[in-house]
């Protein structure tokens, strides 16, 4: 790759109830490494099935939540996650939620980073917030390290939820627009690749294979159907213990509540006009036009 090309820097560090974005800093990279980034419920964990189904070459048996960690979660703690990452002999396939400027980057790796509509987001986190068990509480506020603010019970109107999310910018997780932003602003770079949820949603076959396309992973056309299987939502449910993060055991009714029901637009009935305008004219504000019409649409402009 050229030596021209503007590489983006880490600036800052990220740490919050969740994250330690530190991990990152002594992370050993390889030449053929996967990084899977997103802000949060937009199709991670889709999209590591997906990776982990092309570099296993469709093998049933591949847990992915086991293989492919969530490296800047603040558990386990940073060396027992790093020994684990380095003992990996296999192509590895590894989880950010950060910006990318928080983020250190590695020219030789690949990134794909997938958006999703904000209010989809929300109502996917919702989920995924109110299913949280004790034990998910214990590890993500007591664990040692924790900067900042622990992370208490949604509010059960998940109008107000979305609400205090859009006027507080992503509480009470992180920055979606920062998020989307940095990654979309590397758009252009030679190993990042855009994806985005309703493609997934609407052409699985053909992400799958512009994916593989640039993850530079020949198909074989006898494995592709069990391949378009192992990826599908529905067998993804019936199999979510070896999906979900940790196998679902932070989450009650375990690690089928994790991958609950993968749709847009569960929020039409219950935002008000007003509420989405609103969510629309902060997204253009924040993101520019282009960028703000990819996140609603999944449509990139033309070159």
């Amino acid at each position: 790759m050229s030596s021209a090309v503007a590489w983006p820097r880490k600036t800052r560090e990220l740490m919050n109830h969740h994250m330690d974005s530190t991990v990152w800093n002594e992370f050993n990279f390889r030449p053929d490494d996967v990084v899977v980034a997103t802000y949060a419920k937009s199709g991670t964990t889709w999209t590591q099935q997906i990776i982990g189904q092309l570099v296993f070459n469709g093998d049933p048996s591949v847990a992915i939540h086991e293989i492919s960690p969530w490296v800047d979660l603040r558990v386990p703690p940073k060396q027992e996650k790093l020994a684990a990452l380095e003992a990996q002999t296999h192509r590895r396939i590894m989880k950010t939620h950060l910006p990318l400027d928080a983020l250190v980057f590695d020219p030789q790796a690949k990134y794909i980073y997938i958006g999703r509509d904000g209010p989809d987001v929300v109502w996917s986190f919702y989920n995924h917030h109110r299913s949280a068990n004790a034990l998910f509480y214990q590890v993500i506020n007591d664990s040692p390290g924790r900067i900042g603010p622990a992370l208490d019970p949604p509010d059960p109107d998940i109008r107000n939820y979305f609400l205090t999310w859009l006027e507080r910018d992503g509480f009470p997780l992180w920055s979606y627009w920062e998020n989307v932003a940095s990654w979309w602003a590397a758009r252009d770079l030679p190993n990042v690749h855009l994806v985005h949820f309703n493609a997934l949603k609407a052409d699985l076959p053909g992400e799958m294979r512009r994916i593989a396309s640039f993850l530079q992973i020949n198909i074989s056309e006898a494995d592709w159907p069990k391949l378009l299987e192992h990826c599908s939502f529905d067998y993804m449910k019936a199999h979510a213990d070896r999906v979900a993060p940790l196998g679902g055991v932070v989450f009650e009714g375990g690690a089928t509540s994790f991958i609950n029901k993968g749709v847009n637009g569960r929020w039409r009935d219950i935002l008000t006009e007003k509420d989405s305008a609103v969510y629309e004219q902060t997204a253009q504000a924040k993101l520019g036009d282009a960028c703000a019409e990819w996140l609603k649409t999944g449509g990139l402009p033309a070159a």
